[in-house]
């Protein structure tokens, strides 16, 4: 099944791209999830809110159907359990793709079992979606892919779409948190330009303290780590100190530097100095969207909240690599609102 999907499919004609629509309202849904956390319980799990707005995000733009973010209904939960699932087994250690015949014998995290209960589960899931839209009379073209091939591409547009998006926001409030002078820059940036006006998508390019900061954390903690050389040194680097920093030296693996990271670099592909979506053919089909949707919420966010880190439980940077490289411990955090 998932190698209809556009991810791992062959190239050619078969590839098919989305376009973007509710930013805009699954974040402002989200600020006020945020508001109702902190005002209850005096710090925020900053994970769950941002997978559920990412996951609305990507079901408006896929099928125009949306969630209630503060009571999920079975269909909900299915998705979401679904979607973690699936990122656990892609994430997986899998012995027998290594060495195909172990797979009859030893499979200690039971990769074979699980992939075959959940395949079904998202068939049945994403065909029930499609009849409703064509129950609804959404589909008024003549179709050029079979159902399965549908439910292949419909499927890997949320889930990469989801917990890609929500993982690399976290690590950006994390380092906010964890670097308060960047987060005053950020927040001194958004009140120059934006005052007390909402921020919107045409703000964005006008940010570039705010956009170096979204490139830094993409190179620090790029949501695809296999696909990204962003610490590596290409050439010799003569310091003015008279050090030289030889080619392929590993370069400020720990160190969020934004101002450093190059404002003019373009991640998407074109500039394999940082190129944390790939590059080529096999490039990241949902980079634009990811960027624009990770740069709007991170503006919002901040415009809207004071972050500091929760005391009886401090930001952890330790990261786990499954899927997407993600924060070990879920950050905890409070986010005061502004006035």
């Amino acid at each position: 099944m998932f190698s209809r999907a556009i991810g791992f499919a062959p190239s050619g004609d078969y590839w098919l791209l989305a376009h973007e629509p509710w930013r805009q309202l699954e974040c402002a849904e989200m600020v006020n999830a945020i508001a109702t956390e902190q005002a209850l319980q005096g710090f925020v799990l900053l994970r769950k809110h941002l997978q559920a707005a990412s996951l609305n995000n990507i079901m408006d733009i896929v099928f125009g159907k949306r969630y209630d973010l503060t009571e999920y209904d079975n269909e909900a939960k299915e998705l979401h359990e679904i979607v973690r699932e699936g990122f656990e087994l892609l994430g997986a250690f899998n012995w027998s793709d290594h060495l195909p015949w172990l797979k009859y014998f030893f499979d200690p995290f039971r990769i074979q079992e699980r992939c075959a209960v959940l395949v079904p589960r998202v068939k049945k899931l994403i065909k029930q979606i499609i009849m409703e839209n064509q129950n609804n009379n959404s589909f008024k073209v003549k179709r050029s892919l079979n159902e399965d091939d549908m439910v292949a591409v419909l499927w890997e547009m949320i889930f990469r779409g989801t917990d890609t998006t929500a993982l690399l926001i976290e690590w950006v409030m994390a380092e906010l948190v964890l670097n308060p002078q960047v987060q005053t820059k950020i927040k001194t940036e958004l009140d120059t330009l934006i005052g007390n006006k909402g921020v919107t998508d045409a703000d964005i390019p006008k940010l570039p303290y705010l956009n170096a900061v979204v490139k830094e954390t993409l190179r620090l903690h790029p949501p695809g780590p296999l696909l990204s050389w962003a610490r590596l040194s290409t050439a010799d680097v003569h310091l003015s100190n008279g050090m030289l920093i030889p080619a392929n030296t590993t370069a400020m693996p720990e160190r969020f530097l934004p101002s450093a990271g190059g404002v003019n670099v373009d991640v998407r592909g074109n500039d394999l100095r940082l190129a944390p979506f790939g590059a080529g053919i096999r490039v990241c089909p949902g980079k634009n969207l990811g960027l624009a949707t990770v740069s709007l919420w991170v503006a919002k966010l901040v415009h809207h909240f004071e972050w500091v880190q929760n005391r009886a439980q401090p930001v952890d940077l330790s990261e786990v690599l499954k899927l997407s490289s993600e924060m070990k411990k879920p950050s905890l955090c409070c986010g005061h609102s502004k006035g």
